[in-house]
């Protein structure tokens, strides 16, 4: 049973986790519930279920508290968050699974408090030195020093009641050190390819939310340095969220012409089709699912060096550059190599496609399964 905010959203974590269910539902002896908290039960999913996952929708208005000022918000939080602990327990208890999963910081701390039978698996979709870290930005000293405190008894109570912290990347196995086990198992994609990229598009492909940590700010800023002297060449980006204005603001300020910004696409594995290089210039990452999803259709990375997910999938100057964080410059001239050479791109290309075999689900869903036999044994 997994336990999620919402499958009607259009991100990472919904679509891995639609992934996974579809995958272990097709497997003799898994039985799959999803439990949506927030999700109505009239509310499509953004990415399509197997009819074999039973999916529970508990509608709880989770955001209703951000209705009201404070301090009637912290009884109307209390009140909501009661409803969905109970209304989550009785699911649980009714269906009385064998593994219980919480997927991401949303729901982790509630799958941990749960008093069942069920093993309690947690997993870490971003590095811990991330998760949560936002709470106390923006808040009044009270407020931020409450968030704090939340933080380190969230981290607390899943390293003390998890059975396994289950984390994407070595070096955030190395962050939750302090929990009773740790397993890394990265994320896979199950993009359709139906066609690999030539090289010849003279086309780059971003594939993102529009939120700081993305660092599309340092992305326009290294397209800059590259467009005037390659005025062929198009950068695509698709994604959307509350920094889209800021984005479409730095593209206006440097006077770019060759940006083009398009929501989420569902047909997503068309573009990267479409497309001749990949970037990804992110502050940080949990894994970089962007990355295999691009390599998987033979297309080549420019990503710089950020913890904690791309040096795990690019080998550097084989199927792509791994720049240092944060040099805008060095971000550029790798770029501009790649985009300079189609013999280059074409060598990449071919490493890219047999790096995303490590990475396929096969693979990736054998290290679950194993995982679950070994929590049933125990």
């Amino acid at each position: 049973m997994y336990f999620v905010q919402s499958l009607a959203s259009c991100g990472g974590v919904e679509r891995i986790l639609t992934d996974k269910a579809n995958y272990l539902s097709l497997k003799d002896g898994y039985e799959v519930f999803i439990v949506s908290c927030s999700q109505s039960s009239g509310k499509d999913n953004a990415f399509p279920l197997s009819e074999k996952v039973r999916q529970i929708c508990l509608s709880i208005p989770y955001h209703l508290p951000y209705k009201y000022r404070y301090p009637w918000r912290l009884w109307v939080k209390w009140r909501v968050s009661r409803r969905l602990a109970r209304s989550f327990a009785a699911v649980v208890k009714e269906q009385d699974p064998d593994v219980l999963v919480g997927m991401s910081h949303f729901s982790a701390d509630m799958v941990c408090s749960v008093d069942c039978r069920a093993k309690k698996v947690i997993e870490s979709h971003e590095a811990r030195p991330f998760t949560l870290s936002g709470l106390a930005e923006h808040r009044n000293f009270v407020s931020s020093a409450y968030m704090r405190i939340y933080r380190q008894l969230y981290f607390r109570r899943i390293e003390r009641k998890a059975d396994v912290v289950v984390v994407q990347t070595q070096g955030d196995a190395e962050e939750w050190r302090r929990a009773r086990r740790v397993e890394v198992i990265p994320n896979f994609t199950s993009s359709p390819v139906r066609q690999k990229a030539d090289m010849s598009a003279k086309r780059i492909i971003a594939v993102g939310r529009m939120s700081w940590e993305k660092g599309y700010d340092r992305l326009i800023e290294a397209w800059s340095l590259v467009e005037p002297s390659r005025p062929a060449w198009e950068l695509v980006i698709f994604g959307q969220g509350d920094l889209e204005g800021s984005v479409r603001d730095a593209i206006g300020r440097h006077g770019l012409k060759n940006v083009k910004i398009f929501p989420f696409s569902r047909n997503i594995d068309e573009k990267y089709a479409q497309s001749s290089i990949c970037v990804l210039t992110s502050h940080y990452e949990g894994f970089g699912l962007v990355l295999v999803e691009a390599f998987s259709h033979g297309v080549p990375c420019v990503a710089f060096d950020c913890p904690y997910g791309p040096a795990g999938i690019i080998e550097d100057g084989r199927n792509g550059y791994l720049v240092e964080n944060g040099n805008v410059r060095s971000f550029a001239e790798a770029l501009g190599r790649l985009m300079d050479d189609e013999d280059l791109r074409s060598r990449f290309s071919s490493a890219a496609q047999e790096r995303a075999l490590a990475f396929g689900a096969e693979t990736i869903m054998g290290k679950w399964m194993d995982l679950f036999s070994s929590l049933s044994a125990t």
